[in-house]
């Protein structure tokens, strides 16, 4: 069994593959910079409730956009798992071309999320578009060559911005809302975070394929914690909030087909 983590800015987000088959996923806050005991913990906690095994575990992968808990991970996956962890960054074998002035500055989430494309739909011209603490869109052609991309503030963050930096807007709840206006202030702020999202992403996907695949077919995916709420809207092609686990399973298999 492979035990993957995708350690980003405001989760943790974790699953069990076993025969590339993912058995079941988990989410923990990663806000408090836990340390490797924590993490090894929880993770024994996780595995405990699922009827897994630590033994069943072979092998443990990190992703990651902070470097804190890139290492208390690592360390956890040698303290708790006996296990040398596999970590997708630069240098590793990722079957991508990366179109980068510095690749080294692409985030490995971003990466994880390209692999994972490839491997659940085929080789497409795709935008993937990760709705996270930030949201972005990442260019990818069918060769397999992550052009580039780019980064707005996530959903979130443009709701906690309204907040601090008003005197009576509040903290709402992120959700799609019923009707397009506003009844209510609450209602107001919902509405604004939601359809200036969805006209923002679409907009920006449009000019995408416009300007990189002219009259050439391509795939949108939708994939972070934000994306279940535009699920359905035809915004996207697919929805799947797991694609960065899926990229670092992927990358697993790659990286030892390639050490045989």
């Amino acid at each position: 069994m492979l035990l993957a983590l995708d350690c980003g800015n405001t989760h943790m987000l974790g699953g069990v593959f076993r025969d590339g088959e993912l058995l079941f996923k988990f989410r923990k806050s990663s806000r408090n910079q836990s340390t490797s005991d924590e993490i090894g913990i929880f993770l024994k906690s996780i595995m405990r409730e699922n009827n897994v095994n630590l033994g069943e575990i072979r092998k443990f992968a990190v992703c990651s956009v902070v470097p804190d808990i890139t290492y208390s991970a690592c360390q956890s996956a040698v303290k708790y798992f006996s296990l040398e962890p596999f970590v997708l960054r630069p240098g590793v074998k990722t079957g991508l071309n990366l179109k980068y002035k510095n690749p080294s500055e692409i985030g490995a989430d971003r990466i994880a999320n390209a692999i994972g494309a490839f491997a659940l739909y085929g080789n497409k011209n795709m935008i993937v578009v990760d709705m996270g603490t930030a949201t972005t869109f990442c260019i990818i052609s069918a060769q397999k060559e992550y052009l580039g991309g780019m980064i707005m503030p996530g959903i979130k963050i443009s709701m906690e911005s309204l907040a601090r930096e008003t005197a009576k807007l509040p903290r709402v709840e992120i959700i799609k809302p019923e009707k397009m206006e506003g009844k209510t202030t609450i209602d107001a702020i919902q509405c604004g975070l939601y359809y200036s999202n969805y006209h923002a992403i679409k907009g920006i996907c449009a000019e995408i394929k416009k300007a990189y695949f002219p009259e050439r077919s391509v795939i949108s995916i939708g994939t972070g914690g934000y994306s279940k709420i535009f699920e359905g809207e035809n915004l996207f092609n697919h929805v799947n909030q797991e694609l960065v686990l899926w990229g670092i399973n992927a990358a697993v298999q790659m990286n030892m087909e390639a050490k045989k």
